[in-house]
């Protein structure tokens, strides 16, 4: 309950930009006044003339219960009796035009199903938790040295009973936690579950920034849904939207009957190529509001870290636009000097709200110091989405193998800049979409290279420095593109090669979360070596990854279909090696031009190292050798 001590307090801290709380002041809330029970409503409308709440509580009647203006900073507030949980209600503000429009909450925690747009009375903190063993785990957890792998998942094409007929967040938490768990997955990540209009938005056009999605549940089914994931190991990410919002009339828009959280000058406030408006990052009022929200999500829900989604739209007020389309800033660049200041304000404050979640930027330009503390001139992320590599790898994937050695800078490129910044390798959802084709429909050749060269573009990246994400269906091979209204292909899992390429994502998590060597050291250069960039000739790759206990691996990457024998391969150290796991064997619907039998190294420097091994080179494989013992004559 917020006194009004406390609420004073707030009010100015709202107004300064830095309430971190804010959905404890306003919106609808669930208390005691003088000792009768009821809701306090609160929202901010400094344009209004009025504001009434209005809902099936009062026929939708505003003379009712009018809204009280607080302070000439435009909070309205009012307090209702004996409403109860579930109440439906809007806003009822008449406009410095004179006009009377609804609005929803934009503070709600619940909202009405699509295509009703009410917000929906639901207090917090009422839910119980068990999940506190993965709370205090987390907070002993360091991010930078464990191993992450993402499951990017779409709950409403994941599985559904039929299009637009959606499971429960608690029915989806019996179906995906097992899955994903089988799988080796450490984290999960959904596309935006804040509630948006339009299903085909996936998302990312939000209305109800605070509430839930409702075409799942109840915010408790949804707090079940993560509580859950935390029993079972697994860490929540949420995919979240500060960069632009949609339109709809019972939105944000004109909140007031004028520009209130979009910027007032259309040429910062327009997002044209998605229709969408942009926030008015220096209003404090709107800064306290999207800084409030992002901590909401991590501590209300328990969540284990958000994905900002599109940062290089609110960083250049140029994006997506055309030269007159934009206003340089006044230095006469083309930065988002208020984007920029308030980025870095959002997250010095969850950092200090929330230590040791995960704050992932999905950051597509070369802007410096993105995943770096403020205090150094960083943007204070902990880590970006590393776009570079994910475009130069998928372009090299998608060529016939004949043409790989004519752009085999492309595979090496990104270990020129791969220790920069703290890096998410990510095959999301945008590159199986639109046309884009599916992971496994991107490869060429025929139907078993196919397979062999999305196994080898697989192992590749778990090889490769940086965390891991990939969209739901690639794991087992979905041959067609995400169809967001409808679920993933579970039928081809009854067709071998599907459902041995499931059984290698599986096998080839369980080689990554076994050996430190493939995450301890991500983010610094002696965690990598390479052993051969330059082999463009035959399109071959080795490369040395480090633990911190000295502990290699030697990765070894063939991508073209052609097996060579007798190949020589650097190693860093004299011994035995074993091929501890390849890409190409049997059961993963490989070739089987494996190593079996151990490989000593020859005392003959190759390839800058030491010594060297002869192996096999598997076709379109990856091969991973670990040294096991001592050479024979060397033991006692």
């Amino acid at each position: 309950m917020v006194t009004s001590t406390t609420m004073d307090h707030d009010i100015y801290l709202f107004h300064q930009g830095n309430l971190r709380y804010a959905y404890q002041l306003l919106g609808a809330h669930m208390e005691q006044q003088n000792g009768q029970d009821g809701v306090r409503f609160t929202v901010w409308a400094p344009n209004a003339v009025k504001v009434n709440v209005v809902g099936t509580f009062n026929d939708w009647d505003g003379r009712q219960h009018p809204m009280e203006k607080l302070n000439e900073n435009g909070l309205w507030s009012t307090f209702i009796p004996d409403l109860q949980k579930g109440t439906i209600y809007k806003y009822e503000i008449l406009t410095p035009h004179g006009h009377l429009q609804l609005k929803a909450d934009p503070y709600a925690f619940s909202s009405e199903i699509r295509p009703n747009t009410a917000s929906v009375l639901h207090p917090l903190g009422h839910y119980e938790w068990n999940d506190q063993s993965w709370m205090n785990q987390r907070k002993e957890t360091n991010l930078y040295e464990s191993p992450i792998s993402i499951y990017e998942l779409h709950l409403g094409s994941w599985k559904n009973i039929e299009p637009e007929v959606f499971y429960t967040y608690r029915e989806y938490a019996d179906m995906v936690i097992p899955y994903v768990k089988e799988l080796g997955y450490t984290h999960i990540e959904l596309l935006p579950i804040t509630e948006h209009p339009f299903d085909r938005s996936w998302g990312y056009q939000a209305t109800g920034y605070y509430a839930v999605t409702s075409r799942y549940g109840t915010p408790d089914d949804f707090k079940y849904f993560v509580d859950q994931c935390h029993q079972n190991g697994l860490g929540v990410i949420l995919d979240w939207v500060p960069g632009h919002f949609c339109k709809d009339q019972h939105g944000l828009r004109r909140f007031d009957g004028e520009p209130l959280y979009e910027y007032s000058d259309p040429m910062k406030a327009e997002k044209s190529q998605w229709g969408t408006l942009t926030f008015d990052f220096g209003r404090n009022e709107v800064q306290s509001f999207l800084m409030s929200n992002a901590i909401y999500w991590l501590k209300e829900y328990h969540l284990d870290g958000l994905r900002v989604d599109a940062v290089a739209s609110m960083l250049y007020l140029s994006f997506g636009k055309e030269d007159g389309e934009w206003q340089p800033n006044e230095y006469g660049g083309s930065e988002n000097l208020e984007a920029v200041s308030f980025i870095k304000k959002m997250n010095e404050a969850i950092f200090e709200e929330v230590p040791n979640v995960l704050m992932m930027a999905e950051e597509s330009t070369s802007w410096p110091l993105v995943s770096a503390p403020t205090y150094v001139g960083g943007l204070g992320f902990n880590y970006k989405w590393n776009m570079g590599w994910m475009n130069d790898m998928l372009k090299y994937m998608e060529m016939d193998p004949i043409h790989r050695k004519y752009h085999h800078n492309l595979i090496t490129f990104s270990l020129f800049y791969a220790f920069s910044e703290n890096f998410v390798l990510p095959i999301s959802h945008d590159e199986v979409v639109h046309g884009k084709k599916s992971l496994l429909n991107k490869m060429p050749g025929d139907y078993w290279q196919k397979f062999a060269s999305l196994r080898a573009f697989l192992a590749y990246m778990y090889a490769h420095p940086g965390k891991k994400l990939l969209f739901m269906g690639s794991e087992f091979g979905q041959f067609d593109e995400w169809k967001d209204l409808e679920d993933l292909d579970w039928e081809l899992l009854n067709f071998e090669a599907h459902a041995s390429t499931k059984q290698y994502m599986s096998d080839l998590h369980k080689l990554y979360k076994d050996h430190p060597a493939l995450w301890e050291m991500d983010h610094k250069e002696e965690g990598f070596e390479w052993v051969d960039p330059n082999n463009y000739e035959q399109s071959i790759v080795s490369f040395i990854r480090n633990s911190r206990a000295d502990d290699q691996l030697v990765v070894i990457c063939n991508f073209t279909p052609v097996v060579y024998h007798d190949y020589k391969v650097g190693v860093p150290t004299e011994g035995v090696y074993e091929e501890i796991f390849t890409s190409d064997a049997v059961q993963f619907g490989g070739s089987g031009q494996m190593n079996e039998m151990p490989l000593h190294t020859t005392s003959i420097p190759w390839q800058g190292q030491g010594q060297h091994v002869t192996m096999t080179i598997p076709p379109l494989g990856v091969s991973f050798l670990k040294r096991t013992s001592l050479l024979e004559e060397d033991k006692s």
